[in-house]
């Protein structure tokens, strides 16, 4: 029987501070997926999530991270690409490959992208779905040999990116273990019946758990699929809030229960898609292109621009929430340049504009749109300055419909401290900018008394 959870201990805990105030993370898919390194690239997976078709998800999923079960549906572009290039090759290959590959990687020289990216906490894949363990447990999988990284890369991540004064968080696949339950998911209700509900699971997801937990101390504990039905996951909350009192746990440990409000959740996850939740604040997780773990069918054409990622923060971030946004490493452990490029570019543009985003809440009127129809998002800080980030760089003259400032207000551009004209005309804001300014993907301006 199913354990009877209760919300009483965490009601009206509030999101903290410093996760609100962060507004950009970074998640880390690395494992044994990464040698064979391939999904079909035809959709996205928002696109197969709106579409409705859970076997069509399951079948053409863009996720490498998901081989091994992609592979066991018969007729899916994974078994037929395995099968073309791998013949009978089994999965426990790829992981003695993985082994081999990665025991050479030092991880820590990720964490100074992901600070230039400017980055506030960082989350990294410690079990994926296919049950292998990227740090030194001393809780080994009963039912296969060496299906642990020899190497500690978890603890040498946190060190690294501690020292950059990033938080550091963890994900664990709680829900889901194919070396617990090999049969491949190929519907929704195949995956809630995938979830292992033996003793000997439930004692093995908890053990590794609170062994992260007393290891790492994580900022955020980011489960995934779901959590044996047997055991509440309230007590595993406990334990982590007597451990971590400013930590964070998502919504996935059971979706329906958190919706419901029968299940805590500090934040929702929204998968490759920007909806808001209600009720709670959210978190919006993606691969920098259509996959979390590295594909080596991604091209630009399946990535977002490097503007279309910047302007996809800013609108998160005004409507109130963060982006979790993944970097796939090969086996090697090399982040691949068309990925630290936009996360370079990323960070360049925060390096100027950040004061918009960090530490921000949304205004009164989060979204609408200039004068010259480009998109504008707002966003507020404790001070009350307000922030108009447009899309794209207007010269000449920005317009902002409905609005108007208090007698003595100032306008200016950030990265620069000069005071820009400006002056409302009829019902709209006017403010005069240089000519020719250059291309960028956002320009954001710190405005005192807008109303």
């Amino acid at each position: 029987m199913s354990a009877e959870p209760s919300t009483t201990s965490f009601s009206g805990r509030p999101i903290p501070i410093w996760y609100d105030d962060a507004k950009f993370g970074i998640f880390i898919h690395w494992g044994p997926y990464a040698v064979p390194c391939y999904a079909p690239v035809d959709h996205d997976m928002g696109e197969l999530f709106a579409a409705g078709s859970w076997a069509e998800v399951f079948r053409h999923s863009p996720y490498t991270e998901w081989y091994l079960n992609s592979w066991g549906l018969e007729g899916s572009p994974t078994a037929r690409h395995h099968a073309d290039v791998y013949g009978d090759r089994p999965y426990a290959s790829f992981v003695d490959e993985f082994h081999d590959r990665s025991n050479g990687v030092d991880v820590g020289h990720w964490a100074s992208l992901f600070a230039a990216a400017g980055a506030r906490y960082v989350v990294p894949v410690t079990k994926h779905h296919d049950g292998y363990l990227m740090w030194q447990s001393d809780v080994a999988n009963p039912f296969r040999d060496r299906w642990m990284a020899e190497r500690d890369h978890i603890a040498e991540l946190a060190a690294a990116v501690r020292a950059l004064q990033m938080r550091f968080g963890v994900y664990y696949s709680g829900g889901l273990d194919w070396t617990f339950n090999t049969t491949p998911i190929d519907s929704l209700l195949a995956m809630v019946q995938s979830i292992p509900t033996t003793p000997e699971y439930c004692e093995y997801a908890t053990a590794h758990v609170r062994e992260l937990i007393d290891r790492f101390d994580p900022s955020v504990l980011w489960n995934d699929i779901g959590w044996p039905r047997p055991l509440d996951p309230h007590d595993t909350f406990r334990y982590y809030y007597d451990r971590v009192p400013d930590g964070v746990v998502n919504d996935r440990f059971d979706l329906v229960g958190a919706n419901s409000g029968r299940i805590h959740a500090d934040i929702s996850t929204p998968e490759y898609s920007v909806k808001a939740s209600e009720t709670r604040k959210w978190e919006v997780c993606r691969g920098i292109g259509r996959s979390f773990g590295y594909n080596r069918m991604e091209t630009d054409a399946t990535m977002p621009t490097v503007d279309e990622l910047v302007w996809m923060l800013v609108d998160i971030v005004a409507r109130g929430g963060n982006l979790l946004l993944n970097a796939g490493p090969t086996a090697d452990g090399q982040i691949p340049f068309a990925q630290a490029a936009r996360l370079t570019a990323l960070g360049w543009w925060l390096r100027v504009n950040g004061a918009a985003i960090y530490g921000t809440r949304p205004w009164l009127e989060h979204s609408a749109v200039a004068g010259d129809g480009r998109n504008v998002r707002y966003t507020t800080d404790v001070a009350g300055t307000v922030y108009a980030v447009t899309e794209g760089s207007p010269s000449g003259e920005l317009r902002l419909p409905g609005r108007s400032v208090a007698a003595g207000s100032t306008v200016r551009m950030l990265g620069n401290d000069r005071d820009l004209p400006h002056a409302v005309r009829g019902h709209d804001l006017v403010i005069t900018l240089a000519d020719h300014q250059p291309a960028a993907p956002a320009t954001a301006f710190a405005i005192s008394g807008l109303r």
